[in-house]
């Protein structure tokens, strides 16, 4: 009995340790580097030449968010070949202004919401970076470039509110790299698919949901 004892303490002291291994601004500034990352990537994809500095964008020292960064990149990719007129556009999809931040603001939250209502999965985590991508590569099509970094720190946000405790448990973003094996990521369609599923609904009918809650 007492060996026993003995054993839950160090496991319970072992998890603790784990579990303050990173701390909620750490994983709030990784996550905004990494929304960073993915926005200046579709930027670049759509022919909108956009550079670091323009988005404030400082390469991180850290191997790991690198290797999540491309991880996460690759995933995104994937997600909108499946299915790409759900990432295109999705401004006018869900019949908002680019030119007011604010509605930018509360139609990404709102969509981020949605996503994840029925749980938390590393592919709705990659549906939310594909969502802030497409609606980032609709403000600077259409002259808002400020909103870009508006749509980042409302990625930053809703990190801190519904994230943080489900990345700490996970040890952080590291645990996406382990997510992929192979570079054509043919593994990743199974739970992909169902997050395209849900998607289809609210991106349709989001708007409606947003003002009525205003």
């Amino acid at each position: 009995m007492e060996v026993l004892r003995k054993s839950s303490a160090f496991a319970s002291e072992v998890l603790d340790v784990f579990d303050r291994s990173l701390t909620e601004k750490e994983l709030v500034s990784q996550s905004k580097a990494l929304c960073k990352d993915y926005i200046l990537s579709r930027l670049n994809q759509n022919g909108l030449g956009w550079s670091k500095t323009e988005i404030n964008f400082s390469p991180s020292n850290n191997s790991m968010l690198a290797e999540a960064s491309l991880v996460l990149l690759c995933l995104g990719d994937e997600l909108e070949c499946i299915q790409p007129g759900l990432y295109r556009n999705v401004a006018r999809q869900l019949n908002i202004s680019v030119a007011m931040e604010s509605m930018v603001s509360d139609a990404f939250l709102g969509v981020a919401t949605e996503i994840f209502s029925a749980g938390i999965t590393w592919g709705k985590v990659v549906s939310m970076y594909a969502v802030a991508g497409a609606l980032a590569v609709d403000c600077v099509r259409h002259g808002y470039p400020d909103t870009v970094h508006v749509l980042v720190d409302s990625l930053g946000q809703f990190v801190r509110r519904f994230l943080v405790p489900w990345l700490k448990r996970r040890g952080g973003w590291v645990e996406i790299t382990k997510c992929v094996v192979k570079v054509d990521l043919t593994p990743e369609r199974h739970w992909l698919s169902s997050t395209i599923e849900s998607l289809k609904y609210f991106l349709t009918t989001l708007y409606v949901c947003i003002m009525k809650e205003q």
